[in-house]
């Protein structure tokens, strides 16, 4: 199958492959760096980017806000020149000025869901820095296109799908998880392609669309580019490398996971997220309560009735504290069996 460049606007990636952002503190500026450096598009999540920083226990957001320019620089080093992006959660307290913080450190794309990012144009205007929302379906697409189209004359320069076999948290109801197959889902992945393509010739413009969710090898690339799609998302896969900014105690959570292992849970958040099994997730479903303080992280969170704080849990398991710890994970991670280097696996993806 002919694999080709992904290009976003002026941006070109040699390999069609966005690394996903993972946050806390599993795809900072080592990983994405890495990626960028070998032809694909390396993510940082800014999802409490800070929190190594020893000012981030008393001033979370302000730290993040600084840590996100030194995190993008550090990548910037590591990227041979190549593409960098963040992923900003716009459920995330003060969304905005996120946004603008990594705008102001010269990224060149940020890719926003957990929620429809109806002002990310208002936010970039006046940069190069290329905006790409993720939905998971034709109707949310459509929601952005329209109101982007009518107050900003503006469409998304990428557009990512993300279906439901994507990790940490899902844009899905436990519902609408426990009757997916990936044959209906494909239908959707279609429309949305469909009207992307419509989009393109009604405006004269190209809007490449890829897909994530369930990603992992190149059969995976090579099946949505033949259903119209001009690369893909993958972030589960990346866990297991060298270059992957978490403990290894956390990537060798991945290794040893059966298919039995990883589950759905509700995040004290209040969306759906996939996640290992571990102590962590027994103690929590037995009714104990680990909420020590709130660090300021989605807009969603109740501090008075969630059953712990995300932010501490999801920091424990990228530091190897497993079993005090949340370890999200997409619907592949039983698969890894090794610690693989980002070159290897991108040379998987090349053209």
């Amino acid at each position: 199958m002919n694999i080709s460049s992904l290009k976003i606007g002026d941006l070109v990636a040699r390999i069609p492959v966005i690394q996903g952002g993972m946050g806390v503190g599993v795809s900072l500026s080592g990983l994405a760096g890495a990626v960028a450096c070998v032809g694909g598009v390396g993510v940082i999540s800014t999802a409490q980017i800070g929190f190594r920083d020893p000012e981030f226990a008393k001033n979370p957001i302000e730290t993040n806000l600084r840590v996100i320019g030194e995190e993008i620089k550090k990548a910037r080093e590591l990227a041979c020149g190549g593409v960098l992006g963040v992923n900003i959660m716009v459920a995330t307290r003060r969304y905005e000025e996120y946004v603008k913080a990594a705008v102001e450190a010269g990224i060149d794309l940020i890719i926003s869901g957990a929620g429809l990012p109806l002002n990310l144009p208002e936010l970039v205007k006046g940069s190069l820095t290329k905006i790409a929302p993720i939905v998971s379906s034709r109707k949310a697409l459509d929601v952005i296109i329209r109101f982007w189209k009518k107050k900003y004359q503006k469409l998304p320069d990428l557009v990512v799908i993300e279906g439901p076999e994507a990790g940490g948290h899902l844009g899905f109801s436990k519902e609408e998880l426990d009757s997916f197959t990936k044959e209906s889902y494909d239908e959707e992945i279609k429309s949305i392609l469909d009207y992307a393509k419509e989009l393109e010739k009604e405006e004269q413009v190209s809007m490449p669309v890829v897909v994530a969710g369930g990603v992992y090898e190149r059969k995976d690339l090579e099946h949505y580019v033949s259903m119209g799609a001009a690369g893909v998302q993958m972030a589960t896969r990346f866990v297991t490398t060298e270059e992957c900014d978490a403990s290894m105690a956390y990537k060798q959570a991945y290794i040893h996971a059966k298919k039995e292992d990883i589950e759905i849970i509700k995040s004290p958040v209040g969306m759906p997220g996939r996640a290992i099994h571990n102590a962590f997730l027994d103690k929590v479903n037995a009714g104990e309560r680990f909420m020590r303080g709130c660090r300021q992280c989605i807009k969603t969170c109740d501090v008075l009735t969630a059953p712990y704080c995300i932010t501490e849990a999801l920091i424990n398991a990228v530091e190897g504290r497993l079993d005090e710890g949340l370890i999200f994970c997409g619907s592949n991670a039983c698969r890894a069996e090794k610690i693989e280097t980002v070159k290897d696996i991108m040379e998987e993806f090349a053209p």
